[in-house]
């Protein structure tokens, strides 16, 4: 069973920054692309980033590009978002994202709030 766990959200002030996290388990996580998407409020659901299985390529959506990094450790079957200089846009709930033969597979998310 897919199984992933979001963490490391919280409130934050403009320009601050914040590590997310996502735990995987029930696949082999190493043989896959990794993704985050956010949802904001009213807004559909937009893919953030994604890694490929060994790391070595990246994709950015245009409004994160340069204050936003994903990165993967497959020996802990994780992938991180590290965010910076975040602006109150960034506001939204961040979902971990794994693509199989079965479908996706999506965490609970983890709250994202910028505001001073």
């Amino acid at each position: 069973q897919v199984q992933l766990v979001e963490s490391g959200g919280g409130l934050v002030q403009p320009g601050g920054s914040l590590r997310l996290s996502c735990a995987a388990s029930g696949f082999t996580f190493s043989n896959y692309i990794m993704r985050w998407y956010r949802q904001a409020p009213g807004n559909e659901r937009e893919l953030v980033a994604h890694i490929t299985p060994t790391g070595g390529s990246t994709y950015y959506t245009d409004s994160v590009k340069g204050r936003f990094t994903i990165s993967r450790d497959n020996a802990k079957n994780t992938v991180y978002l590290q965010m910076n200089s975040l602006k109150p846009e960034d506001t939204a709930v961040y979902y971990c994202n794994v693509r199989k033969y079965t479908g996706d597979h999506w965490g609970q998310g983890t709250q994202v709030t910028v505001s001073s």
